[in-house]
Order: structure tokens, then C-alpha cells, then sequence
């Protein structure tokens, strides 16, 4: 298992998601930690990974034991643009 840290915009990002879409995202964030189970894929063109949760993407960095989200959004909006 590993340890799930979310940068202070990323927390942000979190409580500003609908109350079902954040327990959704937190859910597929915990599954990947635990089980590594997940649509992840690594971004082209920059480091870190992607992962798919419904329409929302968590934008992360990982290590051997933890997983630093840094961004947390729908991906009809910015999400690849920001950094």
C-alpha cells in the first residue's frame, strides 16, 4: 500500500468537487494505493501520471510508497494545461 499525499491545490481541487464525485474520486485514489488497480497512464511531454476516474483525472507523481496528486479535475476543463 501507499501513502496518498495531495498537494494544498490538490486538496483544494478536492472539496471543491461535487459530494459524489469526490467520494468517486477519493474511492479510485484508495484503490490505486491499495491494490494498484486503475486507468493510469504516464503524461507525454512532462513527468507524472494520469488517472482516469469517470470524467474526472487526478494528475500525479509517485514513488515507491507514495502517491503525490497534484492536480484534481474534470477533463473537459484545463487539467493537462496546468501545472
Amino acid at each position: 500500500m501507499k501513502t496518498i499525499v495531495l498537494t494544498a491545490s490538490a486538496a483544494r481541487d478536492l472539496d471543491n468537487l461535487p459530494a459524489d464525485a469526490r467520494q468517486q474520486v477519493s474511492d479510485g485514489l484508495i484503490d490505486y494505493a491499495v491494490n494498484g488497480r486503475g486507468d493510469v497512464k504516464k503524461l507525454a511531454g512532462r513527468d507524472g501520471y494520469r488517472l482516469r476516474i469517470g470524467r474526472y483525472r487526478v494528475l500525479f507523481d509517485e514513488d515507491r510508497t507514495t502517491i503525490l496528486a497534484i492536480y484534481i479535475g474534470k477533463r473537459e476543463t484545463t487539467t493537462y494545461g496546468r501545472n
